[in-house]
């Protein structure tokens, strides 16, 4: 005969079964089991009521970007335009080339420039700019050496006022140092009005070019 198996001569009891109750009797139960029942029920009921719902219709949007405008670069007006644009007469075509202060600008009739600040000049001040470098017209040209004799530029104060700002900022590497200042550099505009007193210079023709 087989061996007995271990425990085979211990005792053996039956527990008894614990049926739940239906839910006829779920009011019998405790507070806390029947709050719990309820609120499965009732999510399990949301739970339907949503999936018999439905979904609404998707709306699809278009983005359109702005077409942006392409800015055509600035043209410089030719030569002739310019003298055209100068004035009428003898005095649109010519230009000359003028000394104030340290730099030189192209003055023409009609025409108006910005130069460093002129002590002591007012509003509507009329001023005579002897320092004239070079005058030219049509067919001639009129080379100072250094400067025209007798020739002027004829031109009246507009408007006194200061450069755009320009930002100034020092720094000194491991010394904990930087400044940041701004300063804007008084100037003055002139309205050129005319040009004389070139014409008993020695004047050099100018060729023209298409006649050869």
């Amino acid at each position: 005969m087989p061996p007995p198996l271990p425990g085979a001569g211990m005792a053996t009891a039956t527990l008894p079964l614990r049926l739940l109750p239906s839910k006829a009797n779920l009011s019998s139960l405790p507070s806390a089991r029947r709050y719990l029942s309820v609120s499965a029920v009732a999510h399990r009921r949301w739970q339907l009521r949503a999936a018999a719902e439905e979904a609404p219709e998707a709306v699809e949007v278009e983005f359109v970007e702005p077409e942006a405008e392409e800015e055509e670069p600035a043209v410089p007006e030719p030569v002739e335009a310019q003298l055209a644009a100068a004035g009428a007469g003898k005095d649109a075509d010519i230009f000359a080339v003028v000394m104030i202060g340290s730099r030189q600008y192209i003055v023409m009739p009609g025409r108006y420039i910005y130069t460093q600040r002129l002590k002591g000049a007012n509003v509507n001040d009329q001023i005579i700019l002897n320092k004239v470098l070079l005058v030219s017209t049509r067919d001639k040209a009129y080379i100072g050496m250094p400067v025209v004799t007798n020739a002027a530029v004829h031109a009246v104060v507009e408007e006194q006022g200061r450069d755009d700002k320009v930002i100034v900022y020092k720094y000194k590497k491991k010394k904990k140092y930087q400044r940041k200042l701004g300063h804007r550099q008084p100037n003055t505009r002139l309205r050129i009005t005319g040009i004389s007193g070139y014409e008993e210079y020695p004047a050099d023709p100018i060729l023209d070019p298409t006649a050869a």
